[in-house]
């Protein structure tokens, strides 16, 4: 796409969902109670952890880190999305549009990471149960966590500096609810082949491979677990999996959804785009809460003590 009247710019406008003006307000609202709820839920889970000894084990460790990812997510994106039915909602500075595109990669691909890697570990509680203790102790926790956030920040900066090494012309209008590379490369007076071709090697081999190794996990944790004489322990098994897999799936659809359908302006892709960053980090701590019994005795033993305090 090239350009006349290249000018430095100072800021995007989000176009936003589409929607009629008497809901401006109602809308606002809404986007702004799921924010509150979703820092409220992976607060409370996130708290229920570091506070109950008993759940000083690698799978909570990790799911902390998806409490406090969720937080972040939803604290870059949802009240931008909230403002955007305000009038003048939509405008976002230059400097926030780069903060947004760093940031939204950065922790949804860390997210993509942190699933694989609790998916390992289930795999190594079901299938190595004598090896778990060994292979998953504090250290191996710690590196793996340490590695899956360092590796996509590096990997974030690269595509947030091709991504503002263009040239961009006086047109500031950003299909999207936020600032997504995509939308955003569609704006630049250059060739955006090369940007195109690292981001759709970078997020499709990504996506497959971490969907891959979650998969072959489970291949082999369902084998275990109908190996399983009784009934009990087969239904306990289940349990331990039952809201890793139902998060995965919540992650991963609207992921493949919105990928699939690259370049299209469809209605839906702006549904599945607000389900995707707004609707998936308040589901989180819920599954986890529904599906845990470990999780849902903590936090009974959280509430006794914030009223006893």
């Amino acid at each position: 796409m090239e350009c006349g009247n290249q000018s430095q710019l100072t800021h995007f406008v989000l176009v936003g969902l589409p929607h009629p003006p008497e809901l401006r307000v109602p809308l606002f609202l809404f986007f702004s109670l799921v924010y509150l709820l979703t820092l409220c839920g992976n607060l409370l889970n996130l708290l229920a952890v570091v506070r109950d000894r008993r759940l000083h084990k690698p799978m909570y460790w990790f799911l902390c880190h998806l409490s406090f990812l969720d937080m972040v997510v939803s604290s870059v994106l949802v009240p931008k999305v909230a403002a955007g039915f305000l009038p003048g909602g939509g405008a976002i500075s230059f400097e926030g549009c780069v903060a947004q595109i760093f940031l939204f990669p950065f922790l949804g691909s860390t997210e993509c990471f942190l699933y694989t890697v609790m998916a390992y570990d289930r795999f190594l509680a079901i299938c190595k149960p004598l090896r778990y203790g060994i292979i998953m102790n504090h250290r191996t926790c710690l590196c793996l966590a340490a590695g899956t956030w360092l590796g996509r920040a590096l990997n974030s900066t690269m595509q947030t500096v091709l991504t503002f090494r263009l040239p961009y012309g006086p047109g500031n209008r950003v299909e999207s609810i936020f600032c997504d590379i995509p939308a955003v490369l569609k704006l630049a007076c250059a060739n955006t082949a090369l940007n195109e071709l690292v981001i759709a090697l970078d997020v499709g081999f990504l996506a497959l491979t971490c969907f891959l190794l979650i998969l072959t996990s489970y291949v082999y944790i369902v084998s275990a677990i109908l190996r399983i004489r009784s009934a009990e322990g087969r239904r306990r098994a289940f349990s331990t999996c039952g809201a890793h897999t139902t998060v995965v799936v919540t992650y991963y659809v609207p992921l493949f959804i919105i990928y699939l359908r690259a370049g299209s302006k469809d209605t839906l892709d702006g549904v599945v785009a607000v389900f995707y960053t707004t609707v998936t980090p308040l589901l989180n701590p819920l599954i986890y809460t529904l599906r845990n019994k470990e999780i849902k005795e903590a936090l009974v033993r959280l509430g006794r003590r914030l009223a006893e305090a």
